[in-house]
């Protein structure tokens, strides 16, 4: 029998999702995938297009295995059932087990055990942007104080965060750099981000190129938020280079949106941004962050008519894609030789 003091068993599984050949996963397959985590429990966050949150805890005793355990049987059946690679984080909290499974090979499945030691010798030099919701601005306006690690973030006085974050910022980040997260799964929760990537055929150091597939990311990505009813208050572009190292900047938009237009300016702002000149770019991924229901979020009105003529056209683009597939129209610009289309 445990008694209280003993550490509990980690039960938080983060799940990414990747075909055996690196590409990511199609929508019919992550609905796949998802049906394959509720096999062991019902307590399901999906985290669009290729991740999920899974709390594990109450099946530990049912399947007679621990939360690696079960991991590896999620493993196991994504691969031998829909030749899907699975790299899980297991943690006694979403955020843990979100890093842990960042930091993971693919295909890994790593554990961060639930003990304050262990916890913050993993957290300990980690950088400042490697805690989840802590963007490129908070973490530069950290390092300016040397707070550049999580593991000098844990070890500042509350006060001192709160100073130069804010109260609720400052006191969010201390907790986080503690491993500590509150968090729970939400079981059918609407999507709180949704994004789509292209790899490119080759490294790419045209700056055209990667526009078009920015256009294209942007239009898919508007397709379907219109499609569910959402509209994205902030975009976030990834990024990766041809040594594997990634880039990631997020824009607040100016009001919530779903509209193509809006999200392609946006964009291309983040692109021009990072000056790639002559980088060799392995991939770009746009994702819309902060997402809420349409009919929830108030729409600027404009005195310009081809405003509201772009909102007509897009309309009638999207009841064409609804009677003749999503492929029925595209934008002129990505109608090009060889030009990309999203993979969400």
């Amino acid at each position: 029998m445990s008694t209280p003091d003993a550490p509990r068993p980690p039960g938080m599984l983060h799940v990414r999702f990747r075909a055996t050949d690196g590409t990511p996963v199609s929508a019919g397959q992550f609905e796949q995938l998802l049906r394959l985590l509720a096999q062991f429990t019902p307590v399901i966050e999906a985290l669009p297009p290729d991740a999920a949150l899974a709390d594990v805890r109450g099946a530990l005793r049912y399947f007679d295995r621990d939360a690696a355990g079960i991991a590896e049987l999620i493993r196991l059946r994504a691969l031998v059932w829909h030749g899907v690679r699975c790299t899980i984080g297991i943690a006694a909290n979403p955020l843990l087990a979100r890093m842990a499974a960042q930091g993971a090979a693919p295909g890994e499945i790593r554990t961060v055990p639930d003990e304050p030691g262990a916890v913050a010798a993993f957290l300990d030099r980690r950088p400042a942007s490697a805690l989840h919701g802590v963007g490129p601005a908070t973490a530069r306006t950290l390092s300016a104080y040397g707070l550049d690690s999580v593991g000098r973030i844990a070890a500042a006085p509350p006060a001192t965060l709160q100073r130069i974050l804010g109260a609720k910022t400052g006191r969010v980040v201390h907790e986080r750099a503690r491993g500590i997260d509150p968090t729970p799964v939400v079981p059918n929760a609407a999507a709180r981000s949704t994004g789509a990537e292209h790899r490119f055929a080759h490294d790419e150091l045209d700056p055209a190129r990667r526009r078009r597939a920015l256009l294209s990311l942007a239009d898919d990505l508007g397709a379907r938020l219109r499609g569910s009813g959402q509209v994205a208050r902030a975009l976030t572009l990834t990024v990766r280079y041809a040594d594997r190292s990634t880039t990631t900047r997020t824009r607040r938009l100016d009001g919530p949106t779903a509209h193509g237009p809006a999200l392609t300016e946006a964009a291309y702002a983040l692109h021009a941004a990072l000056g790639l000149q002559r980088a060799r770019v392995r991939s770009v991924a746009l994702r819309a962050e902060d997402l809420c229901r349409a009919e929830l979020a108030a729409r600027q009105l404009s005195f310009d008519p081809s405003d509201d003529k772009a909102h007509r056209i897009e309309a009638a683009v999207d009841r064409a894609r609804a009677r003749f597939g999503a492929d029925a129209v595209h934008p002129a610009a990505t109608l090009h030789r060889g030009t990309p289309r999203a993979q969400p």
